[in-house]
């Protein structure tokens, strides 16, 4: 059923990450692809900037590592936006592979 949202913009997708049948992208991808690279960024000069060690920079971005409270409030100060939004990535990717986990075990989310 579509709907309108506040930028008055017509969207026919899934009402929720649960609906999804591909998982969403990985915030870590994200934050490469969408926000380091576009930035011209480094993973060294963005883990300087966030006074984080490289390789806790670098686990996220591979998937290896959640983005935690403290990651996404360090990223929404390098990139000048709110916390939230890192925050949502997290959660989006974690309840779809949990929802993913239930149906494989013939559970229903």
């Amino acid at each position: 059923m579509p709907t309108l949202s506040h930028a008055r913009t017509t969207t026919d997708g899934p009402r929720s990450v649960l609906d999804l049948r591909r998982p969403p992208t990985s915030p870590g991808e994200m934050l490469l692809e969408e926000f380091l690279r576009p930035a011209n960024l480094t993973q060294v000069e963005a883990a300087r900037r966030m006074k984080i060690p490289l390789n806790r920079l670098n686990e996220v971005i591979r998937g290896r590592r959640r983005i935690t409270a403290d990651t996404a409030l360090r990223l929404a100060r390098l990139f000048k936006m709110s916390p939230e939004f890192w925050m949502g990535l997290q959660a989006d990717w974690d309840l779809w592979h949990a929802a993913y986990a239930l149906r494989k075990a013939g559970e229903r989310p």
